[in-house]
């Protein structure tokens, strides 16, 4: 691969389809960083200071995933810096920052064989052009790792030929290690020919080195942004102090047709503190000289709301997804062979499966900060999509995004929610009104009442058996709101209508992994009057767990033990079923006869497979434990092994609160939890003993930031029918 400055500033790692898009669309894009004093700037993506530092610029949110490390991790191994010495700086908004993977491989997945090619490149225009900065979809790594290694090579060989001028040498007879450039005996710092080596040009025939030949790629580096949040000194958007700050906090009515109809104004007034209070036609909020104050504002001036027509509740939700399901409006999504032939004269099995909506409850509930000074707005918030942050501000406000400045900062949890922006708007608008920098902070009550639920969804599941067991032919029918249009709608008004048409996503991860002749995936979307938006593996975490129940379900029907029947069916999938085989290994698998207390389920997402093997048990009061997880993942090839570590274990804690909790029913549109003890999320106490395994691997890499959460449902579904003889169908979980 050969590298030179313009391919870098055009995006690198998108190669050919961008030097083409080059041409058609002549737009020099060159990096808009900020050096400071003694900084030399590289590229896009890295900075190096005289004194030897060096600053890795990402364009992803640190949400706890680990990339302000990993991508680092990727560019220093291929630059030969010294880890001791890297930083981290978020980008600024820009199209080359723009996850034009993420945005093409959606396009990919929606176009027709015949023009996936086409589709997926004008979709990575788009977003390239629209600086469209997404982090999402397990998609950081996989988006960013052949852009982060093409910028540290050319920079390597940027030191190399400035080193080389120093030593009458050519560049190529140099290389570099630990922060040095070398030559046999000679070295120079970095710091040293930063900026010498800056105002060169990209010498030709620059190549990438193998993965790790810097010492750092595939090894676990201390994280860079663990120190900061241990000590308390990393900086979210609470901890943001401008001058003459003030605080705020919001109400807001039930879910539909709703506005407000009045406030007590005089009552807020008296609440020691209180400055003002601020009225919207979808909330109110109160600002104070202190957030106690202002939610105790808030509660003195009791605000009255009024919706037009019915109130979305528990029994209208399930009303709407029972319609759909039953009803004709389906766009089938998959199709191999001939269904209908295959279930002619054929044992067969038809079973529904549901979840419910899924609450996000992210540790940092929705908080920004607002400062209009002139006809400039300034916002810090933690954000997953600074750009579509800025437009949306923008839209709001009625100014031109040129006007406005998004800070992003740490993010304490997105898992989704924080690709929206309904506190940095609200904020912008009260600043507005009072003329004072604000800081907004939603009560974890409004972050349950306003998620953007990941979606309820119904799954009809039929299956015809031949008369060795085999599955036959397939067919899965989803009822479910289309999320991704309803977070479009808000996101980019005038995108559509949401939740008006069948979509994709809705139904991603419902195509089984099992090579079977005739499959047919139907999605019915269903209107439910209640806002919905993507969680963590999206459609995954509950299509895995239709199709992994199901498939536990035709093994027992067909009599044949769960694991032999899933590797029967795997064909070419040989990745997912090394994990199977590994994890069967690694948990003593025992067949999950009756009375056993293991279940199994596997599952391929993100580019990564997952198997998991889980004991769980019926104890006192009909509690269910979850006491041991074994998990085997083949992500493809490793950049940091303990953030992988990490991100598996943190979805299996998340798929065993998805499995057992996470949700709230609605009461005349009003969500029923108000905070986390009505989530029945997993404690330490109760988090099970947890063994992974990360199978070797030269294939690209996954993701991993999702890929544990789809398959635990499922595996605890079926261990309890292992272990009690019933077979749960619904979500969450509950012996009854």
């Amino acid at each position: 691969m050969e590298l030179n400055r313009r391919t870098l500033l055009v995006g690198g790692g998108a190669g050919a389809g961008l030097l083409l898009a080059w041409g058609l669309w002549p737009r020099s894009y060159r990096p808009n960083l900020v050096a400071n004093p003694g900084e030399a700037i590289f590229n896009a993506f890295l900075k190096i200071g005289e004194d030897g530092h060096i600053v890795v610029v990402v364009p992803q949110a640190e949400m706890g995933q680990g990339v302000w490390t990993s991508l680092p991790q990727v560019l220093a191994d291929e630059l030969g810096a010294d880890w001791r010495t890297v930083a981290v700086e978020p980008a600024p908004i820009s199209p080359l920052y723009a996850n034009d993977f993420l945005i093409g491989e959606a396009a990919q997945n929606m176009m027709p064989d015949l023009l996936k090619g086409v589709g997926g490149w004008a979709a990575r225009q788009f977003a390239i052009r629209s600086a469209m900065m997404v982090t999402g979809g397990s998609s950081s790594i996989r988006g960013f790792e052949a852009r982060f290694r093409e910028a540290g090579a050319a920079a390597r060989a940027l030191l190399c030929a400035a080193a080389g001028k120093r030593w009458n040498a050519d560049w190529r007879a140099c290389d570099t290690a630990a922060g040095f450039v070398t030559r046999g005996d000679d070295r120079l710092r970095f710091g040293e020919l930063a900026a010498e080596a800056a105002a060169l040009d990209v010498p030709k025939g620059v190549t990438l080195r193998a993965v790790g030949a810097g010492g750092l790629s595939g090894r676990p580096v201390p994280r860079i942004d663990l120190p900061s949040k241990v000590d308390g000194s990393a900086r979210f958007a609470g901890d943001v102090r401008v001058q003459d700050m003030v605080y705020a906090a919001v109400r807001h009515g039930p879910h539909g047709a709703t506005s407000l109809a009045g406030v007590d104004k005089k009552a807020a007034e008296k609440v020691a503190g209180t400055i003002a209070v601020v009225e919207n036609p979808g909330w109110v909020a109160a600002v104070a000289t202190n957030g106690w104050a202002a939610e105790r504002a808030l509660d003195a001036m009791r605000p009255r709301f009024t919706t037009q027509g019915p109130f979305p509740d528990s029994a209208s939700i399930d009303k709407a997804l029972a319609a759909a399901l039953d009803g004709d409006e389906a766009t089938r999504f998959f199709a191999v062979g001939d269904v209908d032939a295959a279930f002619q004269n054929a044992k067969g099995l038809k079973v529904d499966y549901g979840v419910p909506v899924a609450v996000h409850a992210a540790m940092e509930p929705l908080v920004a900060t607002a400062r209009l000074t002139g006809d400039k707005l300034e916002i810090w918030m933690p954000t997953q999509a600074p750009g579509l942050s800025r437009s949306v501000v923008a839209g709001a406000m009625g100014m031109a995004e040129a006007q406005v400045t998004i800070y992003p900062m740490l993010v304490g949890g997105g898992f989704g929610r924080k690709i929206e922006n309904d506190a940095a708007v609200q904020a912008a608008i009260i600043a507005r009104e009072v003329r004072r920098p604000v800081q907004l902070t939603w009560s974890r009550r409004d972050d349950i009442q306003q998620d953007r639920y990941r979606p309820p969804a119904r799954g009809r599941l039929s299956a015809a058996l031949g008369k060795g067991g085999e599955i036959l032919g397939w067919q899965a029918r989803i009822a479910a709101p289309a999320a991704m249009a309803s977070m479009g709608s808000r996101l980019m008004p005038g995108s559509g209508e949401p939740g008006a048409k069948a979509e994709l996503s809705a139904v991603e991860g419902a195509l089984p992994p099992y090579a079977i002749p005739a499959i047919a995936i139907d999605h019915l979307p269903a209107d439910i009057g209640i806002p919905t938006g993507i969680w963590r593996s999206v459609a995954h975490s509950y299509t895995a767990f239709f199709t992994e129940s199901f498939v536990d379900e035709l093994a027992r029907i067909a009599a044949i033990e769960p694991l032999s029947f899933r590797m029967q069916m795997m064909g070419g999938n040989t990745r997912l079923a090394h994990c199977l085989t590994t994890v069967t290994a690694m948990g003593g698998w025992d067949g999950g006869v009756a009375g056993s207390v293991q279940g199994l389920a596997c599952h391929s997402s993100f580019g990564s497979h997952v198997a998991m093997l889980v004991e769980a048990r019926v104890g006192e009061g009909q509690q269910i434990s979850v006491d041991r997880v074994f998990a085997a993942v083949d992500c493809g090839r490793i950049v940091h092994p303990e953030i992988v570590r990490q991100q598996i274990e943190g979805g299996i804690v998340w798929g065993i609160a998805a499995a057992l909790g996470a949700t709230t029913g609605f009461t005349r549109g009003m969500a029923d939890a108000r905070n986390f003890d009505a989530l029945n999320l997993p404690i330490l106490a109760t988090t099970p003993e947890i063994q992974i395994e990360l199978i070797a691997s030269k294939e690209e890499p996954g993701g991993v930031g999702e890929i544990a959460v789809p398959p635990v449902a499922p595996a605890i579904a079926n261990a309890l029918f292992a272990a009690t003889g019933q077979r749960l169908r619904s979500l969450p979980l509950a012996i009854g």
